[in-house]
């Protein structure tokens, strides 16, 4: 049988956000939608492989941050024989989102929120289904898993496709940007609000090393055949974080969030003394958000 991946390029920074389209002989998945903005792009890329909406079997998402599922309810419509998979935790706020779009708003502030992720249509209870630790589901003749991987977020799952050597790792590989490896290999860890656990995550991290696939595919992007090389790169910045956590100033949120940025800074100056203007504004909303995390795991809320 005929197997494939393709990368798709889907937000606005190049090669920032990947979704990715399976294809297994006459079936397809996407893994991954991003946000509602992706759907023309994804279609798109049905086209370009010579492919049906129809042939599409499920949508896959490894969690319910906006970035990865926003999208789902707004693809749907377009893919008729398609049926949403996730984990449990995350199947839940794909049937009903206005926890994770309230929270955001609340981030972001409605405007900006628009601007980022245009409307999140709720996805209908019927055509998900809910994964637990270790379940399957067939596509073609592949098996494709979803192992539970917390660290990043309490809801995030990665996809096992030992069909293509694959591992679909979401967030919890790491974000490893193209744009970010022409000095050697350089990755670090999204620690994010809320769910951010170093002892999780570093599990996480031997779980996708136990799969033992050839190619690692971070949702922040593309495929990487060094798994060995990202993980210790990513146990490093877990070690940092978590000395991080304990230090941080405890008197208030704003106050923690500088102290934590300026210590995200130096440390990627530290871990990649090549880079410049040009790598340090792309990495700066990673630098925010991962600061907010650790803020929010410190106490300093």
């Amino acid at each position: 049988m005929n197997h494939a991946r393709y990368t798709i390029d889907v937000d606005i920074v190049p090669r920032f956000t990947a979704c990715y389209l399976r294809i297994a002989g006459d079936e397809c998945a996407f893994v991954e939608a991003h946000t509602p903005h992706a759907v023309p792009k994804l279609l798109a890329a049905l086209d370009a492989h010579g492919r049906k909406r129809e042939d599409v079997r499920y949508v896959i998402v490894t969690h319910a941050h906006l970035d990865h599922a926003s999208g789902v309810g707004a693809l749907l419509p377009h893919l008729p024989n398609a049926t949403v998979v996730a984990n449990t935790r995350t199947a839940k706020h794909l049937i009903d989102p206005s926890k994770l779009s309230d929270g955001a708003k609340a981030v972001y502030g409605a405007a900006r929120f628009a601007e980022l992720y245009g409307e999140i249509v709720p996805v209908p209870a019927a055509r998900v289904k809910a994964l637990k630790d270790g379940e399957s589901v067939e596509l073609g003749d592949a098996k494709l898993t979803a192992w539970d991987t917390f660290g990043h977020a309490f809801h995030h799952s990665i996809i096992d496709d030992p069909a293509i050597e694959t591992v679909f790792t979401g967030d919890t590989f790491g974000l490893v940007y193209p744009a970010l490896q022409t000095h050697g290999r350089f990755a670090i860890p999204s620690t994010s609000p809320t769910g951010f656990d170093a002892g999780e995550a570093r599990k996480s991290i031997d779980k996708v090393l136990s799969l033992a696939e050839r190619f690692v595919c971070p949702t922040h992007f593309d495929a990487y055949e060094d798994g060995d090389v990202i993980a210790t790169q990513l146990r490093r910045w877990l070690d940092r974080a978590e000395r991080w956590v304990q230090n941080a100033p405890k008197r208030d949120a704003k106050t923690a969030q500088a102290w934590l940025e300026d210590a995200w800074r130096a440390a990627i100056r530290e871990e990649a003394p090549s880079f410049g203007e040009s790598e340090m504004k792309l990495l700066a909303l990673d630098v925010e958000l991962n600061a907010q995390g650790l803020a929010y795991a410190a106490g300093a809320r």
